[in-house]
């Protein structure tokens, strides 16, 4: 399970930078498609903030869709698919959105 690890890192980085702060509040940006599954990530949250500044805070996850654009027919489209199709047939996609895995907002008490 990755999604442990990541959330150890972000919990890790944002104790690091709020230093001594109580965090009440963490938006991340995890996109369809970075093979991430969220509620995997907040259940781990929980585990991994307890003892830590982010102990209680609020875990808010925004989950942007995939973008992409057919090299074939030029078709842009939403997908939620790690691997997309376009509505063409065909599979040579250039993905412009979807990864995404960052920490958006802290807020501190």
């Amino acid at each position: 399970m990755h999604e442990l690890s990541i959330t150890q890192t972000v919990v890790s980085t944002v104790t690091q930078r709020m230093q001594d702060a109580r965090v009440c509040r963490i938006r991340l940006e995890v996109g369809r498609l970075s093979g991430l599954v969220p509620d995997a990530v907040r259940f781990c949250f929980e585990m991994v903030a307890a003892g830590t500044t982010c102990e209680g805070a609020v875990l808010e996850i925004d989950e942007p869709p995939g973008r992409a654009v057919c090299r074939t027919c030029g078709a842009a489209f939403e997908t939620g698919e790690v691997l997309p199709l376009c509505d063409c047939g065909s599979a040579d996609i250039e993905v412009h959105g979807g990864r995404e895995l960052r920490i958006r907002e802290v807020e501190v008490v």
